[in-house]
C-alpha cells in the first residue's frame, strides 16, 4: 500500500487517468473489511475529487468518466469535495463491509452540479455468466426499460430513479436499446464481449440533448 504521503508527489508526476485504476485516494488497512467507492461523472466537462487527509485528486471526463471501485475503510465517513467547474459539492458516505457504491455527478438545472448515490451488495458471482446491472439516474425517462439492441427483449424493466437492476447473462456480444414510456430513446449502445465472470453497468443519465446511455467495467483497483 502506498504511504499517502507519497501519493501527491505520485499525482504529480503521473497522469491522472493511469492513476485512477491504480492508487487508491482513500488508506485503508489489511485488518479492516472491505468496502468499495467508484466515482462516475454524468454530465460535460471534467469532475474532480479532492479527497480530505491527503489531498489527493482524481480528475474523471472523457473516455475516462468512470473510476475504478476503490477500496475504503468499511464503515467509516469518506469525505472531500467534488468540484464541476465552479460548482462543488461535499462528499461525505459511509460505505458497509461488501458493499460497493456508487457516487454520481450530474448536470442539474442551470450550471449546478447534483450527486446521487448508488448501492449494492455483489453477491450474484458466477464464473460461468456476465454480471449486468442498469442505474437509472434519470427522472425524465418514464418506466426506464432496457432492451437487447433490434430484439423485443427487455433485459432490465421499469427501473426505478436512483434505483438499479442486476441480473446473470450468458457471456455474449450485446448491444442495448433505451426504451422511455415504451418506446425507443436514442441510438443502441454497444457494450460489447461480455466476458464470464466479469461484472459491467449502464447508466442512465440526463444530459442537454435528452437521456443518455454509457457503460462502465465493474473493476476494483489494485
Amino acid at each position: 500500500m502506498i504511504h499517502s504521503r507519497l501519493l501527491t508527489a505520485l499525482l504529480a508526476a503521473a497522469p491522472l487517468s493511469a492513476l485512477a485504476a491504480s492508487i487508491p485516494l482513500y488508506p485503508t488497512g489489511p485488518s479492516e473489511d472491505s468496502a468499495f467507492l467508484r466515482f462516475v461523472n454524468a454530465s460535460s466537462g471534467t469532475l474532480e475529487l479532492v479527497a480530505a487527509g491527503s489531498g489527493a485528486t482524481l480528475a474523471l471526463d472523457g473516455d475516462s468518466a468512470a473510476s475504478n471501485f476503490l477500496v475504503v475503510p468499511a464503515g467509516k465517513p469518506v469525505q472531500g469535495t467534488l468540484t464541476r467547474g465552479k460548482q462543488q459539492h461535499a462528499l461525505d458516505v459511509t460505505v458497509e463491509p461488501g458493499e460497493f457504491v456508487t457516487v454520481v455527478g450530474l448536470a442539474g438545472p442551470g450550471e449546478a452540479m447534483e450527486v446521487r448515490v448508488v448501492r449494492e451488495q455483489a453477491d450474484d458471482f458466477s464464473a460461468l455468466k456476465a454480471s449486468l446491472a442498469f442505474y437509472n439516474l434519470d427522472g425524465s425517462c418514464e418506466n426506464a426499460t432496457l432492451n437487447a439492441a433490434g430484439r423485443d427483449v427487455a433485459i432490465f424493466k421499469a427501473v426505478e430513479l436512483d434505483g438499479f437492476q442486476r441480473r446473470l447473462i450468458n457471456p455474449l456480444n450485446l448491444s442495448v436499446q433505451l426504451l422511455c414510456g415504451g418506446q425507443p430513446v436514442g441510438e443502441p449502445l454497444a457494450l460489447g464481449q461480455l466476458e464470464a465472470g466479469e461484472r459491467y453497468s449502464v447508466m442512465l443519465a440526463p444530459s442537454a440533448n435528452g437521456s443518455r446511455l454509457f457503460q462502465a467495467r465493474d473493476t476494483v483497483a489494485n
